[in-house]
């Protein structure tokens, strides 16, 4: 997770420097559609990783967790 977000990061500062370069808005738009797809795929990660928690750990209430995961979803999403 941690990787995936310092790429993201990454993407996000090349985006910086593509506005301050005056660069075509397509292109711009381009790297957006990229850093949106990989924030939502770091997302969906975060989301998984909640699921397999509450799979795993069986002293924990499954139920509760995916209460948890739904209303984390249907909050952010």
């Amino acid at each position: 997770m941690l990787k995936r977000l310092a790429r993201i990061e990454g993407q996000m500062r090349g985006l910086q420097a593509m506005i301050r370069r005056g660069e075509e808005c397509e292109d711009i738009a381009v790297q957006f559609s990229a850093a949106r797809k990989a924030l939502d795929k770091a997302y969906q990660e975060l989301l998984a990783c909640l699921l397999e928690e509450a799979l795993v750990d069986k002293q924990t209430d499954s139920s509760a967790t995916m209460a948890k995961v739904r209303k984390i979803f249907t909050k952010y999403t």
